[in-house]
């Protein structure tokens, strides 16, 4: 796992992962989380985001993530789940942002999910920058296959193949570690006609594992105009929350 390096800053990362008081208006199952990160410069970043937020870094460093992983029992509250728009696949390439200094959080360049018609109104409710793609999940033994290929795209090629398999005891991220910098996150930003937009998520603490990728092939980041190194990345593994 990433070093367990504590770095202190003025930023509250805690309340973000606290139970809020508003109203709950969603349930979902996350589960199969990889979380892949990048180290890239910042001033590549700046520039891709809304003048309201800033970027947010770990002493100095900014990074971005890919996040491919699978969605269950979608649901408002106190209605049951539909599976044929309930479950499905989704990938995600993210960096980190915060608001007025404090509030940290995540800003999606991109979300593929498989689901057409979830895709539609999470552009349209969420106004999120969703793709429709089709997405395959497969666990032969012990290792996990993940493929998305983004559908109906008229600029360049997006997708992905990742084939890993995780190792490790479960644990939680310290606080202060470049750890739950990467993976506890808990706000969302998104901005659409000149106005920003944010939601808060909840959920116990991602339980997080070491994992081996053994195969890694993707064109999400440079999709969303991210050039991203090409060394291997941060790995973190959550099996659901």
């Amino acid at each position: 796992m990433i070093e367990p390096e504590i770095t202190r800053d003025s930023i509250d990362r805690i309340a973000p992962t606290r139970c809020p008081a508003g109203r709950f208006v969603m349930r979902q199952r996350w589960a199969h989380l990889l979380f892949l990160h990048w180290a890239v410069p910042a001033e590549m970043i700046l520039p891709m985001l809304p003048a309201d937020l800033e970027l947010d870094t770990y002493q100095g460093q900014a990074y971005i993530g890919l996040v491919p992983f699978t969605m269950t029992g979608i649901r408002p509250v106190l209605l049951p789940a539909f599976p044929p728009l309930s479950n499905f696949h989704e990938v995600n390439v993210r960096t980190y942002v915060t608001y007025q200094g404090q509030n940290p959080g995540v800003w999606f360049f991109s979300l593929d999910a498989a689901n057409r018609t979830a895709v539609r109104i999470a552009r349209a409710w969420f106004k999120l920058p969703y793709y429709s793609a089709a997405i395959t999940l497969a666990e032969p033994q012990n290792r996990i296959e993940y493929a998305s290929k983004r559908l109906g795209s008229q600029v360049s090629p997006a997708g992905c193949k990742i084939v890993y398999t995780p190792n490790g005891l479960a644990h939680t991220a310290q606080p202060g570690t470049l750890d739950h910098f990467l993976v506890e996150r808990y706000l969302l930003y998104a901005y659409k006609n000149g106005a920003l937009y944010r939601g808060q998520v909840h959920h116990a603490s991602y339980p997080i594992q070491t994992a081996e990728v053994s195969f890694l092939e993707e064109t999400l980041t440079a999709a969303s105009g991210i050039i991203r190194p090409d060394i291997p990345p941060l790995i973190h593994y959550a099996s659901e929350v």
